[in-house]
């Protein structure tokens, strides 16, 4: 019986962590699957820590990062450079992940060629162009020429059907980040963060979110730096993103504060390691928002929209927005109200099982089947 030959691409951080399960997963069903990966190197350090931790090595890397690189650069970059492994490869599906821009590229470019693309993490909205920003953009037009549809939840599967994405066509799997979860946290992890904030309430924060970047950031540490001012017992730990205007602010607003530390980003197994060390997460991430319920920690999201209400809903996540004081009364209120912090810490996490590249290649390896009959 003839393998499908399929082609996963991936360039930045939070979609190698999520597509790498998804690799081992195929590459271990060698009977069922020809493995093909590409990375674009949308980012370069940070996706290079993630492929090391989960043994990755990639067939093609199409090493576009650049200085000052643009959304529109990018792109451009990505079609050139990922047509002629297409080309050369030829592959029955082709697998890209979430909404960054090498993914709608890498999709677009397959799309050209007349390859099935199947979309990872499918159906996510926030129905608002502007935010986040372009990952809105880039999700609504990668399922507009995706022809398979892996949905983390009902509620995106639902997405998809109102915009009349083929029924047949969409499949519930659990989100691939609770995968990565099951083979990188640790109970006996310890590092020198964990050492620092040990008797303490570790507040782990991120941010990097382009529509954040200005006063809505400013707004975020200023809260921040109060809370930790206000509560002896509380520490925060920054992972700080490269791009050097977070940089910027981050060092105007938080230099100083000796409970506040700003970090250069972490390992993957770090992280997830520092995520289940917190006491909660202020982020504007999307994958935290998934990662984190599963954890057993109450996440506040930074953001004025969410393509992830299901957390919302379940109560694992809280919208904040990026007015200061909004900030700092959710964060207070979390650290002073032990009823308010348990029933988010002990809410269901609806983002999945830890299993959902399994069931990705169980029905790629059906769908292949069927199409060769």
């Amino acid at each position: 019986m003839a393998k499908a030959k399929v082609l996963l691409v991936f360039g930045t951080r939070p979609e190698a962590i999520k597509m790498c399960p998804l690799v081992k997963e195929l590459q271990g069903r060698p009977d069922d699957f020809e493995t093909v990966v590409c990375v674009t190197g949308q980012h370069r350090e940070m996706l290079q820590q993630v492929l090391q931790a989960f043994d990755v090595v990639p067939d093609y890397d199409l090493d576009i990062m650049k200085a000052g690189q643009t959304l529109a650069g990018v792109t451009g970059d990505v079609l050139a450079k990922f047509s002629p492994v297409l080309e050369a490869e030829k592959p029955d599906y082709v697998l890209v992940h979430g909404d960054t821009t090498t993914a709608f590229a890498a999709g677009l470019a397959a799309f050209y060629m007349q390859i099935p693309v199947a979309h990872v993490e499918a159906g996510l909205r926030t129905w608002d162009m502007a935010s986040p920003f372009p990952e809105e953009f880039n999700r609504q037009t990668i399922d507009l020429v995706a022809e398979t549809y892996f949905a983390p939840t009902e509620t995106a599967r639902q997405h998809l059907l109102e915009e009349g994405k083929p029924a047949d066509h969409i499949f519930v799997t659990g989100n691939t980040g609770i995968d990565a979860l099951r083979t990188t946290v640790r109970d006996d992890f310890s590092n020198e963060w964990t050492d620092w904030a040990e008797g303490s309430r570790l507040v782990l924060v991120t941010a990097h979110r382009r529509e954040n970047i200005g006063k809505p950031m400013e707004n975020i540490f200023r809260a921040l730096r109060r809370v930790v001012d206000e509560n002896p017992d509380v520490k925060a730990l920054y992972p700080i993103h490269m791009n050097p205007k977070v940089r910027e602010i981050a060092s105007e607003v938080l230099d100083g504060e000796d409970r506040i530390r700003i970090i250069e980003p972490m390992e993957v197994l770090e992280f997830h390691n520092m995520m289940n060390a917190s006491h909660l997460i202020l982020t504007d991430s999307g994958g935290i928002q998934e990662e984190a319920p599963s954890l057993g920690k109450p996440v506040l999201v930074a953001r004025t929209t969410t393509e992830r209400p299901e957390g919302i809903e379940a109560g694992t996540l809280r919208l904040v927005g990026t007015n200061e004081d909004s900030l700092f009364e959710a964060l207070s209120s979390l650290l002073s109200d032990s009823a308010e912090y348990e029933a988010m810490a002990h809410a269901a996490n609806p983002y999945g099982d830890g299993f959902a590249s399994r069931r990705i290649a169980d029905q790629l390896a059906l769908s292949a089947k069927t199409a060769k009959k």
